[in-house]
């Protein structure tokens, strides 16, 4: 392909298949008396593996043939816990729970069956899961208890909709748990219950928090060693950390910031209560994380603060524990010194690039509509005063971008291309309200944050806005299409697995997303005029510009039939429109081949329409 505006000398290319290989991530991480595991997916083998630090070295526990990954929630998370002597993990292909020892014998089969279970937890011999059964008609969820040495279940808390983290007291004798009922999503209004030990099992549970007037959102319980109960809690505003006191359920000191995510994803754990005055803890600060210890006598010392997002948090009695990720390495497994601060990195944070080919995150903060949006600006890469723009619109829509080290980003900022990677209204990191923005009007406050975006970039003289693209997966992909429907911003765009009629999400969705178009949309039968107003498939013909699609054929959450019907739209309106489908991908690609074809594809795509001699967009 001859060279255009918007690429760079081919010598100095990262290509598609480098970013991709740079695409090694780290989902869980466990501190036990045997050492630290993790959990570690690599796009050359699309398998999550169980890994063992002994000895300064690493060593991969997970055999051919098992991968650890939970389906719970079709999303997973807590896909293994330590037990007294090895592992419990969840194999992918069966969602079953298997054992392990650390001699190297093969996993063991501890259950069989249909059930999936997710958000393991171990104590005192016995398994504690958040457990999904599905029936022809129905779908449930329950706490339950799985016995290592027989496998016997019991159940520990069954009737509302959702469960998790089931948490017990180091000394048995308390049960706590996070829970929540439709049509609520656990980033909107969940409960904190516990239960006490009797001679005859559980006592009747007890609500410590999230039934007042007020919803509040709740996440990660922790106990201390007295028993007395902590969790994080939006109540004011932030996730923030909360626990019993001498005055009852109490807000601790904290900076007034998110402390966690949207919990998508069980077993997150971005806090640890030490005890009645001290913590650790992440949080943010502009969408950058940091990590510090919180007490009564020094209120904040801040750590590894060469990174900045941190996951995954645990703790011995000499190190910190975390999956952290800065602006110029991979997603690393780290240990910090408890006494020096010393920072060690164990695995990952590889620099794929020299540091001086590396483009660095700027923060945004920009007015869009009634409000303000922000994100992150990422520089060309070849010096052009005026590059290209791509605009990246991330998932969920309760997600948020991270101002870290993506190596798909770099791939374009190669290329000549700038980026703007967008926390649009209804992200988390900024707060509750924040949040909430989105409520009742996704497909205008994301859309109007991607549009003004390329405005606000373009009078700073950063950008061309008259060659601006616009890319997103999911319901990034929904963001995007409809903003090429209903806008005239962009040059191009790709959707990658997007909605494009949300009406068919609805019908297809599953139990965990149930409600959740109703609250970004509403009703779909009292709203119905305002589904069709915001329905790219029924206004394909508004969409003047190419538009490329990557859809898995295995996808369940976006059917391939949609994307189907979407490209054909474009192609009858004689709009340029590819179309990539992939036999073997469901929602979100995890195949090496895959992921390096469509980025290399969407780029061609792009380039092609840089080329093209038509009046821009603007």
């Amino acid at each position: 392909m001859n060279e255009t505006r918007g690429s760079s000398p081919k010598a100095e290319r990262f290509t598609a298949e480098q970013a991709v290989a740079a695409g090694t991530d780290f989902a869980e991480l466990r501190v036990g008396q045997q050492g630290l595991f993790w959990n570690e997916f690599r796009p050359q083998d699309a398998a999550c593996r169980i890994w063992w630090w002994r000895n300064g070295q690493a060593h991969c526990l997970t055999p051919d043939g098992f991968s650890a990954r939970s389906r719970v929630y079709e999303y997973g998370g807590g896909s293994f816990c330590l037990s007294d002597d090895g592992l419990v993990f969840v194999n992918e292909s069966d969602q079953q729970l298997y054992t392990q020892v650390l001699d190297g014998a093969a996993p063991v089969a501890l259950t069989q069956g249909t059930r999936r279970y997710g958000d393991l937890q171990y104590a005192s011999g016995q398994v504690l899961s958040v457990e999904e059964t599905h029936a022809p008609d129905s779908v449930e969820h329950r706490l339950v208890a799985i016995a290592l040495h027989d496998g016997e279940r019991k159940v520990l808390a069954e009737g509302a909709d959702f469960y998790a983290a089931p948490t017990l007291s180091d000394d048995g004798q308390r049960l706590a748990w996070i829970e929540w009922s439709r049509p609520e999503q656990p980033w909107t209004a969940t409960r904190l219950l516990c239960a006490e030990r009797s001679a005859d099992g559980w006592g009747t549970p007890r609500c410590i928090a999230g039934d007042g007037g007020l919803p509040e959102s709740l996440q990660q319980p922790r106990f201390i060693s007295d028993n007395r109960l902590y969790c994080l809690s939006d109540r004011n505003g932030f996730w923030q950390p909360w626990g019993e006191g001498s005055s009852g359920w109490s807000a601790l000191p904290a900076a007034s910031a998110d402390h966690a995510g949207a919990p998508w994803q069980l077993g997150a754990s971005t806090w640890l209560a030490l005890n009645e005055t001290e913590y650790l803890a992440t949080w943010f600060e502009d969408g950058f994380s940091r990590l510090g210890l919180h007490g009564a006598d020094n209120p904040v010392d801040c750590l590894a603060e060469d990174f900045n997002r941190f996951r995954c948090l645990d703790l011995d009695q000499q190190h910190v524990y975390a999956i952290a990720a800065s602006p110029t390495r991979t997603p690393a497994v780290i240990a910090i010194d408890r006494h020096s601060g010393q920072v060690e990195i164990l695995a990952g944070g590889i620099m794929p690039l020299p540091s001086e080919r590396i483009s660095r995150p700027q923060p945004l903060c920009y007015p869009s509509g009634d409000g303000q949006a922000h994100g992150f600006f990422y520089p060309s890469m070849d010096g052009q005063a005026r590059p290209p723009l791509v605009v990246f619109i991330h998932g969920g829509p309760t997600s948020a971008c991270f101002p870290v080290l993506d190596p798909r980003i770099q791939y374009w900022t190669q290329r000549g291309f700038a980026v703007a990677d967008l926390n649009y209204r209804g992200s988390t990191s900024y707060g509750r309200a924040y949040r909430q923005a989105l409520h009742l009007r996704w497909g205008e406050v994301d859309v109007e944050d991607a549009c003004a975006v390329v405005a606000h970039l373009a009078e700073r003289g950063l950008i061309d806005p008259q060659q601006a693209f616009i890319r997103g997966g999911s319901a990034g992909g929904y963001t995007t299409l409809c903003a090429l429907a209903f806008h005239h911003v962009f040059r191009a765009g790709a959707s990658l697995y997007g909605v494009s009629d949300p009406l068919a999400l609805t019908r297809a969705t599953h139990k965990f997303e149930g409600d959740y178009l109703d609250w970004l949309i509403g009703d779909p039968e009292r709203d119905a005029e305002r589904y069709h107003a915001r329905t790219p498939l029924l206004h394909a013909a508004n969409i003047k510009v190419p538009v490329i699609f990557f859809q898995g054929e295995l996808d369940a959450v976006v059917v391939p039939e949609q994307t189907r019907s979407m490209l054909q739209a474009l192609k009858d309106n004689g709009i340029p429109a590819e179309g990539h489908f992939y036999a073997n991908e469901r929602h979100g690609f995890r195949t090496a081949a895959n992921l390096a074809h469509a980025l290399e594809h969407e780029w061609q795509f792009y380039s092609k329409a840089l080329l093209q001699e038509s009046a821009p967009p603007l």
